[in-house]
């Protein structure tokens, strides 16, 4: 579906939207334990959808109610054919916890996940004795178990989520393990993942995120457990406020393990108006500086970076480019495609991304399918000369499904 969004002043209060990645985690936690795990402020978007979709196969009751998720985790397996969607964490994560499955599995996807690369999922699983037998690298991948434990050597420097799904799987196995981890990108999200395991009951050691012991035998405990916001949606919503707007954003958390939280070091060396309130934080339409930053642990925050880049005067520098082959999109290329069209001049140097400031024009955007370039396109016309049109909009629904509905409510004029 294409949507027009033209120049807008938006005002008001809006609350940031459930993170999915720590909605996934959860789901994942809750169907590995006894009992049922009560998830408040889910997110509703088609990761975690798919993630429901793989606990109730894997044989736990999804019960959703309003505002809130019911897992009861403990079940038999129901189905061994696994869709993950076009989720990069629900393939990486799901799979070692099928491999502790003693029956064939296949894991499977659609769009871009299916051309995402796999063979570091059998590589690891191989070394556990666990059979994973991929589509010439790609999905579908057929898994079989079970994962008893031991060691394992994997690579991090292209995705940490893996690691995630591996540290949620080893401690059900008979055996303690041990993983060594080389060149670990996206340490936050590493953080993320154990603190969860903890909530859960789970203990993992982690020495200096190159060896990670996890003792076999372990149980999770299922729990209430609520759903902080999401600094990669947020992160739209503040750098919105800050190219044409007054905005107060609530719900996200201040001591967050989301490597996200850290687009407010970005506004703040881009002299951005901020204020941090009890629950909230407000920002309003600034004269911005160009700014240097170092996103290789943040690689989602690429998009609104580059959308407050080119409201910046001045060329702004955005380090970690080669994490964003492997995404929805090529990052890199679609951005520098897309704002292209809008009169913003984008150069990649190497592992640097260089943004020069300027005008923004009308233009018809293709999102290429991905959520974080469509969310990008709607900000930018936020402050631009005329409007911008947005095929494929609808891709949003991956993580932040009321996003354009967000900036409806503030005053953005969205058109379908």
């Amino acid at each position: 579906m294409k949507r027009i969004v033209s120049p807008s002043f938006i005002k008001g209060k809006i609350k940031a939207p459930p993170s999915k990645s720590m909605t996934q985690r959860v789901i994942a936690t809750a169907t590995l334990a006894e009992g049922q795990t009560v998830i408040i402020n889910p997110s509703g978007c088609d990761d975690s959808l798919a993630a429901m979709g793989i606990a109730e196969a894997l044989g736990a009751k999804v019960e959703p109610a309003g505002n809130q998720l019911r897992i009861t985790g403990g079940g038999q397996i129901k189905d061994t054919s696994l869709n993950c969607g076009e989720s990069g964490l629900a393939i990486r994560m799901f799979s070692p916890i099928a491999a502790l499955h003693p029956v064939e599995i296949t894991m499977d996807g659609v769009g871009s996940l299916r051309k995402r690369p796999m063979l570091m999922i059998g590589d690891a699983l191989d070394q556990f004795g666990v059979k994973c037998i991929s589509s010439d690298g790609f999905l579908p991948l057929t898994i079989k178990g079970p994962l008893m434990g031991g060691k394992c050597e994997i690579d991090g420097s292209v995705s940490s989520q893996l690691l995630t799904g591996l540290l949620m799987a080893l401690p059900l196995a008979k055996k303690d393990s041990e993983v060594r981890v080389r060149n670990l990108k996206s340490k936050p999200y590493i953080d993320m993942t154990i603190q969860t395991l903890k909530d859960f009951g789970i203990n993992v050691s982690n020495d200096n995120y190159n060896l990670f012991r996890v003792p076999g035998n372990q149980k999770y405990k299922s729990r209430r457990y609520e759903v902080e916001g999401d600094w990669s949606g947020g992160a739209f919503l503040l750098v919105a406020g800050v190219i044409n707007g007054q905005l107060k954003i609530t719900g996200l958390r201040s001591d967050s393990k989301q490597s996200d939280l850290k687009i407010l070091t970005a506004l703040e060396k881009a002299g951005a108006n901020i204020i941090y309130g009890d629950g909230f934080i407000e920002v309003s339409k600034s004269t911005l500086k160009a700014f240097d930053f170092d996103a290789t642990e943040s690689p989602d925050l690429f998009p609104p970076l580059v959308t407050l880049a080119a409201y910046c005067n001045g060329k702004s520098t955005i380090n970690g480019v080669s994490r964003l082959i492997h995404k929805e999109s090529n990052r890199a290329a679609a951005l520098m495609q897309e704002f292209g069209k809008m009169g913003i001049k984008i150069e990649i140097n190497g592992d640097l991304m260089i943004v020069t400031g300027g005008l923004i024009k009308g233009a018809l955007i293709s999102s290429h399918g991905d959520h974080r370039i469509a969310m990008a396109a709607a900000v930018a016309s936020l402050g631009a000369e005329d409007k911008i049109i947005i095929e494929d909009s609808d891709c949003v629904a991956k993580s932040y499904p009321e996003f354009f509905n967000d900036l409806r409510i503030t005053g953005a004029l969205v058109q379908k």
